[in-house]
């Protein structure tokens, strides 16, 4: 399968593919000319990589967890569930000192308002 034919396939384009390659996601082999070509498998891998990478994976750890996918990429093996656990308990920190800093901003709206409405009111 040439480069664009992958592309219309899974809707990435060639220039992200290549960078797919660049990154040790995706294996492609030079055909006649000097084109790429990739394994029959490789719209199954793309569609594993777009799933990991919707699920907030950086592509140094889709590296890592790519040899343990399986299927559509929707469901993974068991020995993925390190780097998912971490990534998951890394995104859970960033949403409590979020909600804190929400929190504290939303105090100093509340405050500030208020001592607003008293310089108007005096």
């Amino acid at each position: 399968m040439r480069i664009g034919a992958l592309s219309r396939e899974t809707g990435v384009s060639p220039r992200l593919l290549r960078y797919y390659e660049e990154q040790g996601l995706l294996t492609s082999h030079r055909g006649e000319g000097g084109h790429r070509r990739y394994d029959t498998d490789a719209p199954v891998v793309v569609r594993r990589i777009r799933t990991l990478l919707a699920a907030g994976l950086p592509t140094k750890v889709i590296k890592d967890v790519l040899p343990c996918a399986s299927g559509s990429g929707e469901v993974l093996d068991a020995c993925t569930l390190g780097h998912l656990r971490d990534r998951l308990s890394g995104l859970e920190e960033q949403l409590a000192e979020l909600q804190a800093t929400r929190d504290s901003l939303a105090a100093l709206v509340a405050t500030t308002e208020e001592e607003a409405t008293k310089q108007k009111a005096a």
